[in-house]
Protein backbone atom coordinates (compact mmCIF):
# COMPACT_ATOMS: atom_id res chain seq x y z
CA UNK A 1 0.00 0.00 0.00
CA UNK A 2 1.41 3.74 -0.30
CA UNK A 3 1.13 5.84 1.80
CA UNK A 4 2.33 9.93 2.33
CA UNK A 5 3.69 10.92 5.65
CA UNK A 6 2.42 14.47 6.85
CA UNK A 7 4.52 16.96 9.01
CA UNK A 8 2.86 15.43 12.10
CA UNK A 9 3.42 12.01 11.44
CA UNK A 10 0.29 11.17 10.12
CA UNK A 11 0.44 8.44 7.68
CA UNK A 12 -2.33 9.11 4.74
CA UNK A 13 -3.01 5.97 2.74
CA UNK A 14 -3.79 7.11 -1.11
CA UNK A 15 -4.31 5.26 -4.44
CA UNK A 16 -2.74 6.92 -7.31
CA UNK A 17 -3.54 4.86 -10.74
CA UNK A 18 -3.06 5.65 -14.71
CA UNK A 19 -0.33 7.46 -16.51
CA UNK A 20 1.81 10.22 -14.69
CA UNK A 21 1.74 12.34 -17.53
CA UNK A 22 -1.96 12.07 -17.82
CA UNK A 23 -4.69 14.51 -16.48
CA UNK A 24 -4.76 13.98 -12.55
CA UNK A 25 -8.43 14.07 -11.16
CA UNK A 26 -8.08 13.97 -7.10
CA UNK A 27 -11.65 12.38 -5.18
CA UNK A 28 -12.03 13.55 -1.83
CA UNK A 29 -14.65 11.22 0.11
CA UNK A 30 -17.45 11.79 2.51
CA UNK A 31 -17.54 11.28 6.32
CA UNK A 32 -16.92 8.61 7.28
CA UNK A 33 -15.64 6.45 4.27
CA UNK A 34 -12.44 5.95 2.62
CA UNK A 35 -10.90 6.33 -1.08
CA UNK A 36 -12.86 3.14 -1.84
CA UNK A 37 -16.03 4.82 -1.99
CA UNK A 38 -15.05 6.35 -5.30
CA UNK A 39 -14.12 3.12 -7.47
CA UNK A 40 -16.65 3.09 -9.41
CA UNK A 41 -15.53 6.68 -10.66
CA UNK A 42 -12.06 6.04 -10.77
CA UNK A 43 -12.27 2.79 -13.20
CA UNK A 44 -14.57 5.09 -15.18
CA UNK A 45 -12.13 7.84 -15.51
CA UNK A 46 -8.97 5.75 -15.68
CA UNK A 47 -10.54 4.17 -18.52
CA UNK A 48 -10.96 7.34 -20.39
CA UNK A 49 -7.41 8.22 -19.34
CA UNK A 50 -6.84 10.12 -16.70
CA UNK A 51 -4.63 9.46 -13.95
CA UNK A 52 -6.84 9.26 -10.55
CA UNK A 53 -6.08 9.46 -7.25
CA UNK A 54 -7.95 9.36 -4.18
CA UNK A 55 -7.08 9.36 -0.53
CA UNK A 56 -8.30 8.10 2.71
CA UNK A 57 -8.85 11.30 4.92
CA UNK A 58 -6.51 11.10 8.20
CA UNK A 59 -8.76 8.85 10.80
CA UNK A 60 -10.20 6.91 8.25
CA UNK A 61 -9.85 4.21 6.16
CA UNK A 62 -6.37 2.99 5.90
CA UNK A 63 -5.18 6.45 7.23
CA UNK A 64 -3.58 6.94 10.98
CA UNK A 65 -6.89 6.77 13.14
CA UNK A 66 -5.54 9.98 14.50
CA UNK A 67 -6.90 11.51 18.22
CA UNK A 68 -6.12 15.51 17.16
CA UNK A 69 -6.00 17.06 13.86
CA UNK A 70 -9.61 16.26 12.75
CA UNK A 71 -10.89 19.70 11.20
CA UNK A 72 -10.78 21.37 7.97
CA UNK A 73 -7.58 22.79 7.89
CA UNK A 74 -5.58 19.52 8.71
CA UNK A 75 -7.75 17.71 6.22
CA UNK A 76 -6.86 20.54 4.16
CA UNK A 77 -3.22 20.43 4.64
CA UNK A 78 -2.99 16.75 4.80
CA UNK A 79 -4.32 17.37 1.02
CA UNK A 80 -1.56 20.00 -0.15
CA UNK A 81 0.83 17.53 1.51
CA UNK A 82 -0.15 14.92 -1.09
CA UNK A 83 -0.33 17.27 -4.32
CA UNK A 84 3.15 18.07 -2.82
CA UNK A 85 4.84 14.68 -2.48
CA UNK A 86 2.87 13.51 -6.21
CA UNK A 87 3.64 16.86 -7.66
CA UNK A 88 0.33 17.79 -9.06
CA UNK A 89 0.16 20.13 -11.35
CA UNK A 90 -3.15 21.46 -12.93
CA UNK A 91 -5.70 18.71 -11.16
CA UNK A 92 -9.18 18.24 -11.10
CA UNK A 93 -10.37 17.79 -7.13
CA UNK A 94 -13.69 16.22 -6.92
CA UNK A 95 -15.34 16.13 -3.19
CA UNK A 96 -18.69 14.93 -2.17
CA UNK A 97 -19.95 15.89 0.90
CA UNK A 98 -17.52 16.72 3.47
CA UNK A 99 -15.20 15.73 1.17
CA UNK A 100 -16.62 18.57 -0.75
CA UNK A 101 -15.67 21.00 2.18
CA UNK A 102 -11.77 19.89 2.16
CA UNK A 103 -12.00 20.60 -1.75
CA UNK A 104 -12.93 23.66 -0.90
CA UNK A 105 -10.71 24.32 2.04
CA UNK A 106 -7.79 23.04 -0.14
CA UNK A 107 -8.65 25.13 -3.08
CA UNK A 108 -8.89 28.58 -1.93
CA UNK A 109 -5.50 27.83 -0.31
CA UNK A 110 -3.76 25.81 -2.95
CA UNK A 111 -0.44 26.75 -4.31
CA UNK A 112 -0.57 28.74 -8.47
CA UNK A 113 -1.16 26.10 -10.87
CA UNK A 114 -2.33 22.83 -8.47
CA UNK A 115 -5.48 23.41 -9.77
CA UNK A 116 -7.65 23.58 -12.39
CA UNK A 117 -11.08 22.85 -11.46
CA UNK A 118 -13.19 21.79 -8.79
CA UNK A 119 -16.21 20.39 -8.15
CA UNK A 120 -18.58 20.21 -4.61
CA UNK A 121 -21.35 17.04 -5.32
CA UNK A 122 -24.17 17.31 -2.63
CA UNK A 123 -21.18 19.31 -0.44
CA UNK A 124 -21.26 20.93 3.02
CA UNK A 125 -20.72 24.64 1.92
CA UNK A 126 -21.05 27.15 2.55
CA UNK A 127 -22.18 25.72 6.67
CA UNK A 128 -24.82 22.88 7.53
CA UNK A 129 -25.73 24.02 11.37
CA UNK A 130 -28.46 26.67 11.84
CA UNK A 131 -27.47 30.08 13.26
CA UNK A 132 -28.86 33.32 13.22
CA UNK A 133 -26.59 33.84 10.11
CA UNK A 134 -27.79 30.66 8.66
CA UNK A 135 -31.43 30.22 9.73
CA UNK A 136 -32.06 27.50 7.38
CA UNK A 137 -29.36 25.02 8.51
CA UNK A 138 -30.14 21.89 9.98
CA UNK A 139 -30.02 22.74 14.37
CA UNK A 140 -27.20 21.53 15.95
CA UNK A 141 -29.21 18.62 18.24
CA UNK A 142 -29.11 16.47 15.15
CA UNK A 143 -25.38 16.76 15.25
CA UNK A 144 -25.03 16.18 19.03
CA UNK A 145 -27.50 12.97 17.98
CA UNK A 146 -25.14 11.87 15.41
CA UNK A 147 -22.20 11.98 17.95
CA UNK A 148 -24.33 10.15 20.39
CA UNK A 149 -25.04 7.60 18.49
CA UNK A 150 -21.78 6.87 17.15
CA UNK A 151 -20.56 6.51 21.05
CA UNK A 152 -23.34 4.29 21.68
CA UNK A 153 -23.26 1.78 19.05
CA UNK A 154 -21.06 2.86 16.53
CA UNK A 155 -21.80 -0.72 14.35
CA UNK A 156 -25.30 -0.19 14.12
CA UNK A 157 -25.09 3.90 13.11
CA UNK A 158 -23.06 2.74 10.54
CA UNK A 159 -25.46 0.27 8.99
CA UNK A 160 -28.60 2.91 9.95
CA UNK A 161 -27.29 5.84 7.98
CA UNK A 162 -26.97 3.67 4.48
CA UNK A 163 -29.93 1.78 5.37
CA UNK A 164 -31.64 4.57 5.00
CA UNK A 165 -31.16 8.40 4.33
CA UNK A 166 -28.23 8.39 2.51
CA UNK A 167 -28.91 6.06 -0.38
CA UNK A 168 -32.84 7.33 0.15
CA UNK A 169 -33.35 3.07 0.68
CA UNK A 170 -35.98 5.22 2.96
CA UNK A 171 -38.01 6.31 0.42
CA UNK A 172 -41.17 4.70 -0.98
CA UNK A 173 -40.51 1.89 -3.70
CA UNK A 174 -36.77 2.46 -3.42
CA UNK A 175 -34.85 -0.70 -4.66
CA UNK A 176 -32.20 -1.17 -1.51
CA UNK A 177 -28.90 -2.46 -2.73
CA UNK A 178 -27.24 -4.46 0.44
CA UNK A 179 -24.40 -4.84 -1.07
CA UNK A 180 -23.94 -1.21 -1.11
CA UNK A 181 -25.45 -1.04 2.13
CA UNK A 182 -22.39 -3.45 3.54
CA UNK A 183 -20.07 -1.50 1.25
CA UNK A 184 -20.55 1.81 3.66
CA UNK A 185 -20.62 -0.29 7.10
CA UNK A 186 -17.23 -2.04 6.08
CA UNK A 187 -15.70 1.69 5.29
CA UNK A 188 -16.82 3.40 7.85
CA UNK A 189 -15.72 0.80 10.62
CA UNK A 190 -12.15 0.55 8.97
CA UNK A 191 -11.81 4.09 10.34
CA UNK A 192 -11.08 5.48 14.00
CA UNK A 193 -14.51 6.32 16.44
CA UNK A 194 -12.44 9.34 17.68
CA UNK A 195 -11.49 10.76 14.60
CA UNK A 196 -15.45 10.09 13.20
CA UNK A 197 -17.00 11.79 16.27
CA UNK A 198 -14.39 14.65 15.83
CA UNK A 199 -15.39 15.28 12.17
CA UNK A 200 -18.97 15.17 13.20
CA UNK A 201 -18.18 19.08 14.35
CA UNK A 202 -15.69 19.65 11.29
CA UNK A 203 -18.33 19.29 8.97
CA UNK A 204 -21.31 20.69 10.41
CA UNK A 205 -19.81 23.50 11.79
CA UNK A 206 -17.47 24.44 9.51
CA UNK A 207 -18.28 28.05 7.47
CA UNK A 208 -16.90 27.77 4.08
CA UNK A 209 -17.93 31.16 2.73
CA UNK A 210 -14.52 32.49 2.56
CA UNK A 211 -12.76 29.84 1.56
CA UNK A 212 -16.20 29.33 -1.36
CA UNK A 213 -14.63 33.12 -2.89
CA UNK A 214 -11.66 32.70 -2.80
CA UNK A 215 -12.19 30.21 -5.37
CA UNK A 216 -10.65 31.56 -8.86
CA UNK A 217 -10.98 28.17 -10.81
CA UNK A 218 -14.00 27.01 -12.58
CA UNK A 219 -16.41 24.75 -10.00
CA UNK A 220 -19.07 22.96 -10.92
CA UNK A 221 -21.89 22.40 -8.01
CA UNK A 222 -23.54 19.03 -8.13
CA UNK A 223 -26.46 18.37 -5.60
CA UNK A 224 -29.66 15.92 -5.48
CA UNK A 225 -33.20 17.57 -4.59
CA UNK A 226 -33.65 14.45 -2.30
CA UNK A 227 -30.72 15.08 -0.30
CA UNK A 228 -31.40 13.85 3.24
CA UNK A 229 -28.35 14.26 4.72
CA UNK A 230 -26.92 17.66 3.42
CA UNK A 231 -30.16 19.42 2.64
CA UNK A 232 -30.35 21.47 -1.03
CA UNK A 233 -31.80 24.48 -0.54
CA UNK A 234 -29.13 25.23 2.19
CA UNK A 235 -26.26 24.34 0.53
CA UNK A 236 -26.07 24.11 -3.73
CA UNK A 237 -27.51 27.42 -4.56
CA UNK A 238 -25.45 29.49 -1.42
CA UNK A 239 -22.23 27.88 -2.45
CA UNK A 240 -23.01 28.41 -6.24
CA UNK A 241 -23.17 32.11 -5.53
CA UNK A 242 -20.56 32.60 -3.32
CA UNK A 243 -18.43 30.92 -6.38
CA UNK A 244 -16.33 33.52 -9.24
CA UNK A 245 -16.88 30.57 -11.86
CA UNK A 246 -19.17 28.81 -10.61
CA UNK A 247 -21.98 26.64 -12.31
CA UNK A 248 -24.99 24.81 -10.52
CA UNK A 249 -26.37 21.48 -11.84
CA UNK A 250 -29.82 20.00 -9.71
CA UNK A 251 -30.82 16.15 -9.75
CA UNK A 252 -34.53 15.89 -9.58
CA UNK A 253 -35.13 13.50 -6.61
CA UNK A 254 -31.73 12.09 -6.56
CA UNK A 255 -30.05 11.06 -3.05
CA UNK A 256 -27.01 12.40 -1.29
CA UNK A 257 -24.70 9.24 -2.19
CA UNK A 258 -26.15 9.57 -5.94
CA UNK A 259 -22.41 9.10 -7.02
CA UNK A 260 -23.48 5.31 -6.14
CA UNK A 261 -27.00 5.12 -6.99
CA UNK A 262 -26.52 6.87 -10.29
CA UNK A 263 -23.00 6.72 -11.12
CA UNK A 264 -24.18 6.77 -14.76
CA UNK A 265 -25.46 10.34 -14.78
CA UNK A 266 -22.74 11.27 -12.43
CA UNK A 267 -19.85 10.32 -14.69
CA UNK A 268 -21.07 11.73 -17.39
CA UNK A 269 -21.45 15.21 -16.24
CA UNK A 270 -18.44 15.21 -14.86
CA UNK A 271 -16.57 13.81 -17.90
CA UNK A 272 -18.46 17.30 -19.62
CA UNK A 273 -17.79 19.17 -17.27
CA UNK A 274 -13.68 17.91 -17.37
CA UNK A 275 -13.57 18.00 -20.83
CA UNK A 276 -15.22 20.84 -21.47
Amino acid sequence: MTFVTTSDGTRLFYKDWGAKDATPIVFHHGWPLSADDWDNQMMFFLLKGFRVIAHDRRGHGRSTQTDSGNEMDSYAADVAALTDALDLRGAIHIGHSTGGGEVARYVARAKPGRVAKAVLIGAVPPIMVKSDRNPGGLPIEIFDGFRQALVANRAQFFLDIPSGPFYGFNRPGAKVDQGVIQNWWRQGMMGGAKAHYDCIKAFSETDFTEDLKQIDVPTLVMHGDDDQIVPYADSAPLAVALLRHGTLKTYAGLPHGMCTTHPDIVNADLLAFISG
